[in-house]
């Protein structure tokens, strides 16, 4: 997850200023990303309140108009839940991150056969990655999903306010494992909880993977059109 952050808000930096260089205006360019991180931003925001109301908790005025913090960062939209208890404070700003690597999962694994490309590589057989390469980008819809995902992936992960009951519900966890090992029952969580943790982490190897190959192939390209951009006009925003 750390590498995916890392380019994530390089990325979404570079796409900032080449916006503002095109335009030479903070508003037209704001609008550029809001349009294009728009299906991230309603499925996060729809994750929030979907959850937010399914447990009961009371929700305000929701937003998908960017605006610019006072830290300078881009928040891209919000939606307004009433503070309860940790837990469902946690399970509501958890659910952008669930639905995202759902939705990534599915179209990774059922649109673009991104799996079988996978065991073509760890089995050794870098020949027939290459010939299934130009039967991938030639599938049908298949530049839809790729922007797709690069939009919800660049937008599911928690802010740092849905971050806030994270670390107490975290310490409980480590408490209740701690205590369920000292009184003996390593061996049958071992027995019913491997597997199904083991599937769990492929998953999210498999998403953020596919997530971090997405926004590595296009940092560069961003990269590039801004220090072209930066020569041209004489501006640098960064």
């Amino acid at each position: 997850m750390g590498p995916l952050l890392i380019i994530q808000s390089r990325l979404h930096r570079e796409l900032q200023a080449v916006f503002l260089l095109i335009t030479r205006r903070v508003d037209v360019s704001l609008i550029l990303v809001s349009i294009l991180f728009l299906p991230g931003v309603l499925l996060h925001e729809a994750s929030h309140y979907l959850v937010a109301r399914l447990l009961g908790v009371p929700t305000g005025k929701i937003s998908i108009i960017p605006r610019v913090q006072d830290d300078g960062r881009l928040q891209l939209g919000y939606v307004e839940t009433t503070h309860t208890d940790i837990l469902r404070d946690t399970l509501i700003g958890v659910a952008p991150l669930v639905a995202g690597v759902l939705f990534i999962a599915y179209v990774g694994v059922s649109q673009l056969g991104l799996p079988v490309l996978w065991e073509n590589w760890v089995g050794g057989e870098p020949l027939s990655l290459y010939k299934a390469l130009p039967y991938l980008y030639n599938s049908t819809d298949f530049w839809m999903w790729f922007y797709l995902v690069f939009a919800v992936s660049s937008t599911m992960m928690p802010s740092r306010s849905d971050r806030r009951a994270w670390m107490p519900v975290a310490i409980i966890v480590v408490i209740l494992l701690t205590l369920a090992l000292l009184a003996g029952a390593g061996p049958w969580m071992w027995g019913n909880l491997a597997s199904p943790l083991n599937q769990i982490f492929q998953v999210l190897v498999l998403v953020f993977g596919i997530s971090l190959f997405i926004h590595v192939i296009l940092v560069f390209p961003l990269l590039i059109s801004r220090k072209l951009l930066v020569r041209l006009t004489g501006i640098n925003v960064m």
